[in-house]
């Protein structure tokens, strides 16, 4: 049977543009991996690895117009997003060079033998390894950040590890292009292609996930997809790290006194949050718990005017605009939930953004309900009404793991003064970043960033943006009582290459 055709779509007509590829069979993404498996001696040179990322940068940039181009035309965010998207991941790029040269993400420690201590402790020298070749899954709704050079890729060659990337079928002709850019970074420094594998299809992912040389796996997408994968990769007769993005609801509390405060500007930056990018970000407050009453009501107008002057937009593709319909229409019928700003079909191809309000209290025990604690991928978020601090804490107590969560306070709470302290505290134990009166929409690649949190928004402790990222591709290994003839450059007492180590107990930088 001939290979199923992998079309490039326009979302904003539903027209199929061009055939890009055909569907990977399982001979291929097996030629695949072993062509990356045998590339990994390529990336054993740290200075060649940093030179390799900085040039896939380089020509991603001189790249950018054909790029940006291909990707509009597949997904409708439009040149100014994309070219800062495409900023973001050459950026990215660079910085985990960076990380490669600086070398303190080796974790080299070295202590030599102790007679003295209980027990007595031999010579040991330890440092991290590549795992090997890494399972990369593309996200839809970035099409250059998370998905064929993104940052699974970028950290995972930072490692030292090749990648096999499977394409995501919204963007198939953008992945194609963006691949054959980082392949030509790789052949100016004697790296083969291959190091860079990209497969089509849905069965080519559930291959890749599954092959025997593949030592770990990094996901961006729904919660139905990627808890099958991680599944799939537990199951494995050798079980390998699965390091899944599922989904995410990031709340957002709203204090009487914050309200009371500046209602308007709350309501406007809301509004901005939730629409940004078609709502099609994986850290849009889908959820915001706001004060009844007068301060709550001012707010809500706010919200109303700036989400009614918002407009409609195009989704990445038609089978995600069916969901966010239907999604919105089955929650607007839930007892209580009323519509300020309808959200729904906007026309043939496009989506209106709106919300929803609830009291809070229909949230805070199990029920019907409870559709309004999941996410819904799109320009909506859910607005519900507490008359109590007891209620927030119920509705709170009651979310699975989240990327984000977020507190809007006044100055004064902001100073130590109210509840600030305990919601820092209740948020904190739901999710892995916690803002304070900024809004989550925005990752900012820095080494002190953390894109994770509890499940189901990961499936690690991991983050997948920040120059940490790379520690996910790697594993310790210690050597005991080798001579030092024997032992890699990187744990030799003289440490020829100038690494950042523990030596003795001391911090050497």
């Amino acid at each position: 049977m001939a290979a199923a055709p992998v079309w490039s779509v326009d979302p904003r007509t539903g027209k199929q543009r061009e055939q890009v590829a055909v569907e990977a069979t399982a001979e291929e993404v097996d030629q695949a991996v072993r062509a990356a498996h045998g590339a990994r001696s390529a990336l054993a040179d740290r200075v060649v690895r940093a030179a390799f990322l900085r040039t896939a940068a380089d020509l991603l940039d001189e790249a950018e117009h054909q790029l940006v181009e291909a990707a509009d035309a597949e997904t409708a965010l439009g040149p100014v997003r994309l070219g800062g998207e495409l900023a973001r991941t050459s950026y990215q790029l660079r910085a985990f060079a960076g990380v490669v040269e600086e070398g303190a993400f080796l974790g080299v420690v070295i202590d030599h033998p102790d007679d003295r201590a209980t027990p007595p402790v031999p010579d040991l020298r330890r440092y991290k390894i590549p795992l090997g070749v890494v399972a990369v899954y593309s996200a839809s709704n970035f099409p250059f950040a998370f998905s064929v050079a993104g940052g699974d890729t970028a950290s995972a060659l930072a490692a030292g590890c090749p990648v096999v990337v499977k394409a995501h079928p919204d963007h198939p002709a953008t992945s194609e292009l963006v691949a054959a850019v980082v392949r030509r970074a790789a052949a100016r420094h004697g790296i083969p292609e291959g190091v860079l594998g990209l497969v089509h299809g849905f069965e080519a992912g559930v291959e890749l996930v599954t092959h025997p040389l593949v030592s770990a796996a990094g996901f961006t997408g729904s919660v139905r997809g990627g808890r099958a994968l991680f599944d799939a990769a537990a199951a494995r007769p050798v079980p390998i790290p699965f390091h899944g993005e599922l989904g995410s609801l990031n709340p957002v509390v709203v204090t009487e006194a914050a309200a009371a405060e500046r209602p308007e500007v709350i309501g406007a930056g809301l509004a901005g949050s939730m629409t940004l990018g078609v709502g099609q970000f994986c850290v849009k407050p889908g959820l915001v718990l706001v004060p009844a009453g007068e301060a709550g009501e001012r707010l809500l107008k706010a919200l109303t005017a700036a989400v009614s002057d918002t407009d409609a937009g195009v989704l990445l593709d038609h089978r995600m605009r069916d969901n966010f319909v239907a999604g919105v229409a089955e929650r607007a019928e839930l007892a209580d939930v009323e519509s300020p700003v309808t959200p729904g079909a906007g026309g043939e191809h496009t989506v209106a953004p709106g919300f929803l309000t609830v009291p809070a209290a229909r949230l805070a025990e199990a029920g019907p309900h409870d559709l309004l604690l999941e996410e819904c991928f799109g320009p909506v978020t859910v607005v519900a009404r507490y008359s109590s601090d007891e209620e927030v804490a119920a509705v709170l107590g009651r979310l699975p793991g989240n990327l984000t969560a977020t507190v809007q306070l006044s100055a004064g709470e902001a100073a130590g003064e109210g509840r600030g302290l305990s919601l820092l505290a209740e948020l904190t134990s739901i999710a892995g970043r916690v803002l304070v009166n900024g809004w989550p929409t925005g990752v900012a690649v820095a080494p002190a960033q953390h894109h994770g949190g509890p499940y189901p928004a990961t499936t690690s402790t991991s983050t997948s943006v920040g120059a940490t990222a790379i520690e996910r591709w790697m594993r310790p290994v210690a050597y005991q009582n080798a001579p030092e003839a024997l032992l890699p450059a990187e744990l030799r007492d003289d440490n020829p290459l100038g690494l950042p180590r523990r030596y003795e107990g001391r911090l050497e930088i």
